[in-house]
């Protein structure tokens, strides 16, 4: 991008997780970036300080009752303000040539899709966005010409490992998992885990949900779901392998028997750059991998009997149709529900199992399809996990 004109950027969820690093990113080379729209759930003090840093165009709370805050924190600005879910898709339909899109959960579904139809480049942090409604996201990928960028590490890590396009040649790929703070510990400790130790993350610094979700293997259950979207793979070609040094993010096997890896401290920055400067690179502050220092890696199978997470998520994959949108959904209220001291660790793939047996394959092929399915799941969910309370 050197010597060419600013690219523009719009980022969805910039006060999370994923977009703090985005904005760290864009404000240490200010004059490659021009910021479109910055939009945010409900943060709306962080919101405004992000925005007049980066001298953004528009501002967005996806909380329309934080609009009048939001419009006195910029009072005196050019910044442009609005509120509300609508407001949140119309910024994320913007002429930008580059949209992080990390607004978790259904609430990410909509702006990710308008982002999707402008034809342009997709930084893709949501999860759902693929797990939920795969065909319909890919399908208007194929339609608008975009370009989905991955930047969950792992998938990062494939794609920069099929760097040289030969994609008919791959035979499997494998995501790797640090194995979360229970990889070692017994059924019994698990069963009495709190949420204190569940949250307690022996390499990657994440939010609560995410954190829990690596706990029970979840977390890499949705990537195999959206892994096997975005690279067109079958299940079996999906291989997970636990490396609790989390150097090694993804591997990709090829039909000769050679296998190309991505290698890389556990820096979220790192994916979130490449994307960002694609198809170029640029500089990040992450620190850099010392192998000497490293000394050793470690793989291991997963045992499924361990993580059932892993296994559902695996069948649902499988069963297709709306399946993968009922596993996602179940597991957000059970995660919550465990946050919450009212179910156990191992309750959480419990009641995940309870609603995808209840519930079935149902289509999900548009996208109220997958808004109804997120919303009967969410509903048996809950009635499920209220169920173990009583």
């Amino acid at each position: 991008m050197n010597g060419h004109a600013p690219r523009s950027v719009t980022v969805l969820g910039s006060t999370g997780s994923v977009g703090t690093q985005t904005i760290e990113l864009l404000a240490a080379d200010p004059q490659r970036f021009q910021v479109r729209a910055l939009v945010a759930g409900r943060n709306t003090a962080l919101l405004a300080q992000q925005a007049i840093a980066l001298g953004a165009e528009l501002a967005v709370v996806a909380d329309a009752s934080q609009y009048q805050a939001l419009r006195d924190a910029l009072a005196g600005t050019n910044i442009a303000v609005a509120a509300g879910p609508e407001a949140v898709v119309e910024a994320a339909a913007l002429a930008a040539d580059w949209t992080m899109a990390a607004i978790t959960g259904a609430a990410g579904l909509a702006p990710t899709l308008a982002a999707i139809r402008r034809g342009k480049a997709v930084a893709l942090a949501n999860k759902e966005a693929l797990v939920c409604a795969g065909e319909v996201m890919l399908t208007a990928v194929r339609e608008a010409g975009a370009t989905l960028l991955p930047v969950d590490s792992e998938h990062n890590a494939i794609f920069q490992s099929l760097a040289d396009g030969n994609r008919g040649a791959v035979e499997k790929i494998i995501l790797t998992a640090s194995g979360g703070p229970f990889r070692t510990a017994t059924h019994e400790e698990m069963r009495r885990a709190t949420p204190e130790k569940a949250l307690k993350h022996p390499v990657w610094s994440m939010g609560a949900k995410i954190s829990i979700d690596s706990a029970t293997m979840m977390n890499k259950g949705l990537e195999v779901i959206e892994a096997a979207r975005l690279f067109a793979l079958d299940e079996p070609q999906i291989g997970v392998l636990i490396h609790p040094q989390s150097v090694i993010h993804g591997m990709v096997c090829y039909v000769d028997g050679s296998v190309l890896a991505q290698l890389g401290s556990p820096d979220m920055r790192i994916p979130i750059s490449h994307t960002l400067a694609w198809p170029e690179r640029m500089h990040t502050p992450s620190p850099r991998l010392d192998l000497a220092a490293v000394a050793r890696l470690e793989f291991s199978e997963p045992d499924l009997g361990h993580f059932p997470a892993l296994r559902l998520a695996r069948a649902a994959l499988k069963a297709g149709g709306g399946a993968p949108a009922i596993l996602n959904a179940a597991n957000e209220v059970a995660v919550d529900a465990f946050l919450k001291r009212r179910i156990g660790f191992l309750d959480i793939a419990g009641t995940v199992e309870k609603v995808l047996d209840s519930m079935g394959t149902p289509p999900a092929d548009t996208l109220d399809d997958v808004i109804a399915l997120d919303h009967a799941a969410r509903r048996a969910a809950e009635a499920f996990a209220t169920a173990q309370v009583a």
